[in-house]
């Protein structure tokens, strides 16, 4: 199996050197640049299948070759800066971004990331399981919901009840169906347990959105009510 290629885009050469050194002990074949403008044209030239990216470069910063390269490939992308406040971490993850790792940072976690994020397959099958919709952008392998302003915070729990209504947009799920698929042969409650969660998350997403995407059909349950995109 041909060896995995790298593209680094970092100006710091001493961080470039580590980061070459930890990743081609692990096989990889690893390029590195320290602007944008060489780091598209790589990009193009290369195909690579990954591309390790800092924020902080001179003239073109990462953000907007994160935008131009989203424009264009599917690459995956691990963000690297030294910037810590979580407005760029979000921005850089609603620009495309595939992880996010701040300096300073540990040589064997970057190379984990790396592998962690080649192992996902970028195929049809995960672009069906990404749920789009108006308001909102739901991930089902990583356990993310999206709005248009922000990351929204949803309990393991929660993230499970709208995620089945979503998958379900649409069509009334009754309070029957919801334990069975959020909490299955585990559920020892009464079914109003299912209105507690659903009105959380109803209330999460108003309070983020401004809008009301999950409806009450009284005597029967729930409905998802936002349109795919």
């Amino acid at each position: 199996m041909a060896a995995n290629t790298i593209l680094v885009v970092e100006d710091e050469l001493s961080i470039q050197k580590v980061i070459r050194t930890y990743l081609e002990s692990e096989n990889f074949q690893v390029v590195c640049v320290d602007n944008g403008p060489e780091a598209l044209t790589l990009a193009q030239e290369l195909k690579p299948d990954l591309i390790i990216l800092d924020l902080m470069l001179p003239g073109m910063d990462g953000m907007e070759i994160a935008a131009r390269l989203r424009q264009v490939s599917d690459v995956y992308i691990l963000i690297l800066t030294a910037r810590t406040e979580e407005a760029d971490r979000v921005a850089g993850l609603r620009l495309g971004a595939d992880d996010y790792l701040t300096k300073p940072f540990s040589p064997r976690e970057l190379v984990a990331r790396v592998q962690a994020i080649l192992r996902r397959r970028r195929s049809s099958e995960s672009a069906v399981n990404t749920l789009r919709f108006a308001h909102l952008t739901i991930d089902p392998d990583r356990h993310e919901v999206w709005t248009p302003g922000q990351a929204l915070e949803l309990t393991t729990t929660e993230f499970k009840v709208l995620l089945e209504l979503a998958r379900h947009a649409g069509r009334v799920l009754t309070r029957e169906q919801l334990i069975d698929r959020v909490w299955g042969m585990d559920f020892y409650g009464t079914d109003r347990v299912v209105d507690v969660y659903v009105g959380q998350v109803r209330r999460k997403l108003e309070q983020a959105t401004g809008e009301s995407l999950i409806q009450s059909v009284r005597g029967v349950g729930y409905k998802f009510v936002d349109t795919r995109r």
